[in-house]
């Protein structure tokens, strides 16, 4: 099914809590290089800069990107666009990556009331230690929090 049909009637709320997870192109593991990852991270940081969304939650894995999101100014698709795109051309420009950098569309859903936001954020933030990259999260660079603040 094209991913097209798979948007039909989906809407994003504003102030809604949403968990997205995009994949680079072919699973590439791009976010593995410390530029590209720091990159990415920039790229978070400036959209929570802009309050066009507020993040919650964020982790860079090498090929994949979690995100626990609170929409303010922007639907999801222009959050996850915005992402996507301003980070393909930070790579390009730094000549980590060319060429396609994500891939088409992203997973996404939408917080529940009756789901405890912290956990969602514990969830988003123990990936690397999930996938053995590191023992303890604290030992991972590229992720952050708003708790943190």
């Amino acid at each position: 099914m094209p991913y097209e049909r798979l948007l039909a009637g989906r809407w994003s709320e504003r102030d809604r809590l949403y968990l997205a997870t995009t994949r680079t192109f072919l699973r590439r593991p791009i976010f593995r290089d410390f530029d590209a990852a720091r990159s990415l991270a920039k790229e978070l940081h400036s959209i929570e800069q802009t309050g066009l969304a507020r993040l919650l939650a964020w982790v860079v894995m090498p090929d994949h990107l979690h995100l626990l999101v609170q929409l303010v100014d922007l639907s999801l698709p222009s959050v996850m666009r915005r992402i996507k795109g301003r980070s393909s051309r930070a790579l390009g420009s730094l000549g980590i990556a060319s060429g396609t950098v994500w891939q088409h569309g992203y997973h996404e859903h939408a917080v529940r009331a009756e789901e405890d936001v912290r956990s969602c954020a514990r969830y988003v933030c123990a990936n690397p230690v999930r996938a053995g990259l590191v023992k303890s999260v604290r030992d991972y660079p590229f992720w952050d929090a708003c708790w943190l603040k």
